[in-house]
This record gives structure tokens, sequence and C-alpha cells, in this order.
């Protein structure tokens, strides 16, 4: 057990702490730093961290996080409105958007279908994927969720449920590697695999 010289200070650790991959010396180390900061950019900090917190949207259409009812995606006119690629969160739609390859629409899962971790399909946006298919002039669907067991459970749900609307369904190539994440592959890889995409074909996987 750590002996913090300030109760304010152990507090701040533990706050910081609790935020993915930083441990507790990690924490100290931010929180010391914030200490020394101007007492202005401390504020402007949690002012910031609270104003995403409390102003933040999510997208009507694709549920990417915007600062409007439509992301600069979904409302950007020079987007190619009949394509959509399924991803698992807004990571996801970042790093794709960084290869500069692909110029259609997003739509944003939040989440893969996991049953150990008790994720389903109705903790997922998969319904409003479904009418978007059904409802919009969409001619394809290219699934880029991460080559997992889980990712390739997903595909093939979302692919059954679109399966009769004849729609064009496609997934990235593989060009990464089984069990990878695809918020960390190279933008020259992730590149390519939006690009060489192929047929999805279910069962294949």
């Amino acid at each position: 057990m750590e002996d913090y010289p300030s109760v304010l200070l152990e507090q701040a650790v533990d706050e910081l702490s609790r935020l993915p991959g930083i441990g507790r010396r990690t924490a100290l180390r931010l929180a010391l730093h914030l200490l020394r900061e101007d007492e202005h950019r401390t504020r402007q900090l949690s002012e910031s961290l609270l104003s995403m917190r409390q102003e933040i949207k999510y997208c009507k259409k694709c549920n990417s996080i915007s600062d409007a009812d439509l992301c600069r995606v979904c409302s950007n006119p020079m987007r190619d409105q009949h394509s959509i690629c399924v991803v698992e969160d807004i990571r996801d739609v970042m790093a794709i958007e960084n290869t500069a390859q692909y110029k259609g629409l997003y739509h944003v899962l939040g989440g893969i279908i996991s049953p150990i971790e008790g994720v389903g399909p109705a903790d997922l946006d998969i319904d409003k994927l479904v009418q978007r298919v059904r409802n919009e002039d969409i001619t394809e669907v290219i699934f880029a969720l991460s080559p997992t067991v889980e990712g390739d459970t997903t595909n093939f749900y979302i692919y059954k449920q679109i399966s009769d609307t004849g729609v064009k369904v496609s997934s990235i190539a593989r060009g990464i590697a089984i069990g990878d994440e695809l918020e960390y592959a190279d933008e020259v890889t992730l590149g390519r695999s939006i690009t060489n995409r192929v047929p999805f074909y279910a069962g294949s996987q």
C-alpha cells in the first residue's frame, strides 16, 4: 500500500488509474504533472473532458461519434452513398479513414457478438443496419470486423439477416492476420485489405 502525502493526490491517482492501460505508477506521474502545470491548462483539460462527455452525440444514421445529429461522413454528399462498411467501433472508422482508400459510408455496431462476454445481437446496432440495407439504395455491404471468431460470428449473423436483399456482401481481404484487432493494423495493410476486399460466403470464414 503506497503512502501518499495527500488524500487529494491519492484520489486523483485512483481516478486516473481507472483508465484503460493506466497503472497506478503512470497515474501518479500524470497527477504530479498536472499538479505542476499552470492551473489554466489543467482547467482546460477538465473542461474539455466534461464537454466531451456531456455534448458528444452518436450519428443517427451510422451510430458513429459526432458533434451533430449526422457525422461528417454521413453528411458529406461526396461520399459514395451506395456502400456501407460495417465496423465494430469508432476506432475502426478512424483507422480505415486514415488509409484514404474507402469513400463510402459506415455503420458502427458498437461491439461484436460474444456469448462468453454476454453480448448478443440485440446488444448491438444490427437492426438499424438491416433497415438501412433494406430501405436505402445500398449496393454493397463490406464487413470490416476484426478477423476473430467473434468477428466472423457477427459477420455470419448479419449476412443471414440481409442475404435475401440481393445486396453484394464482401469482406476485407485477409491481409489482416487471424486474431488481430483492426485498429492495430498498419495503414498500408489495412488499405490493401479494403481495396482488395473479397466476396463474403457464409461458412467460408
